[in-house]
């Protein structure tokens, strides 16, 4: 964990971090000759995680890809570990995306290897649509928040296409409260919605979501430290 020198306040519970793995991450969005979700997704963790993880236990849950049908690709790829940065970000470069969009299974599953009825912990659900297996993403975060000790669900846009009506989501078409109906799960546990559109701002919704402030003879280290850029 962190260096003796260092304190590390709010980063005491693990996290577990909930990667869309699912076809359309391979995608640009605007012009073909930008790279793909799945390229600027690893470009923000190689610069983000490196920051983090010396501070918080943080494991990845993937979804999308390797499942016996496109729904059923929900692998827990590593358990919450110290100095995880380098195992997750390999994790992440091997990753060739497919299958569809499992959310409310995925971060139900994060949740169960947190532990989450004994233990404080958060999950950070990176998304780039909407559930689309059938999933309820509200109901579930509201069972998270009324079972769990203390679990925060935070959500990542990243470039999210807005389908309301997605053929295989039962609440987004009645929910309101956003492009992604996965901001319910935020929402339901007291946790942060965080729309990102670029690198930079994936770096700095993963530094809010997974950080912690860090003080010390070393400060300057620290992803938060005011003299240091993002």
């Amino acid at each position: 964990m962190a260096a003796p020198s260092l304190m590390a306040a709010g980063c005491a519970e693990n996290a577990m971090l909930v990667f869309d793995g699912s076809a359309s991450m391979s995608e640009v969005t605007v012009r073909m000759e930008d790279d793909t979700r799945i390229v600027e997704a690893r470009k923000a963790l190689r610069r983000a995680l490196p920051d983090i993880t010396p501070f918080r236990d943080v494991g990845l849950l993937v979804y999308g890809p390797g499942g016996a049908d496109s729904c059923s690709g929900i692998d827990l790829r590593l358990p919450p570990a110290p100095d995880a940065a380098d195992a997750i970000v390999a994790e992440v470069d091997a990753l060739v995306p497919g299958g569809l969009t499992p959310l409310a299974a995925s971060v139900a599953q994060a949740a169960e290897a947190l532990d989450y009825h004994r233990e404080p912990a958060i999950v950070v659900l990176i998304t780039d649509g909407n559930e689309t297996c059938g999933g309820r993403p509200c109901a579930l975060g509201a069972q998270l928040a009324a079972e769990s000790y203390h679990l925060k669900v935070h959500v990542i846009g990243f470039r999210v296409f807005n389908d309301p009506f997605s053929w295989n989501s039962p609440e987004a078409k009645t929910y309101g409260g956003g492009a992604t109906v996965a901001k319910c799960l935020a929402d339901q546990t007291g946790g942060m919605f965080v729309s990102t559109e670029t690198v930079d701002d994936l770096v700095r919704a993963l530094r809010q979501t997974l950080g912690c402030l860090v003080i010390g003879s070393i400060k300057e280290n620290s992803a938060f430290s005011p003299d240091r850029k993002p």
